[in-house]
C-alpha cells in the first residue's frame, strides 16, 4: 500500500497556536484523526486573516479546496497547544497548495503531531467556476 509523503517547504511563513480541547479527543485519548483537518482550517482562516483576506474574499476571488492529505507523525493530548506553521507554494493560474506543519512542545522540544496539505482553487461561487487567482493575491500569500 503505497502511503501519504508530504514534502514540506523549507520555510513557513506564519504561525498560530491552537490549543488541543476535550472534544478534540478520541476514545484512544489523543488527538482525533478527524480533528487534524478542522485544526487545519483553523490555521488557514487564521493565516488568509493575517494576510487581510478570507476564504470568501480574496481581493474578489474565493477558494474551494480541491484535495486534502495528512501524514500522522505523534500523538496529542487534551492540554497541548498545538503549534501551526504555515505556508502557501506551487502557484499556478488558478491554485496553490497550503502547507500545514503541527508541533507540541515537550519539555522545550518540538515534536511533530501531523504535517499536511491542502489543494486551494480561486473559485467564484456566484458562477459556479473555477477562476485566476488575482495577482496581489499570489504576492502576499507567498510571502
Amino acid at each position: 500500500m503505497a502511503r501519504v509523503k508530504i514534502d514540506l517547504p523549507a520555510t513557513f511563513n506564519f504561525t498560530t497556536k491552537i490549543p488541543i480541547r476535550i472534544t478534540d479527543i478520541n476514545y484512544g485519548g489523543h488527538l482525533g484523526n478527524d480533528t487534524v483537518l478542522s485544526i487545519i482550517h483553523e490555521a488557514r482562516v487564521q493565516f488568509l486573516k493575517n494576510a487581510g483576506y478570507e476564504e470568501l474574499n480574496l481581493d474578489g476571488t474565493a477558494l474551494i479546496m480541491s484535495d486534502a492529505a495528512i501524514e500522522f507523525k505523534n500523538e496529542a493530548f487534551y492540554g497541548d497547544v498545538i503549534i501551526i506553521s504555515v505556508a502557501a507554494t506551487s502557484f499556478s493560474k488558478v491554485a496553490f497548495e497550503l502547507y500545514y506543519k503541527l508541533e507540541r512542545d515537550d519539555n522545550e522540544k518540538r515534536i511533530t503531531v501531523a504535517v499536511a496539505k491542502t489543494g486551494m482553487v480561486c473559485y467564484d461561487y456566484q458562477q459556479k467556476k473555477i477562476i485566476a487567482i488575482p495577482a496581489s493575491v499570489k504576492e502576499n500569500l507567498a510571502g
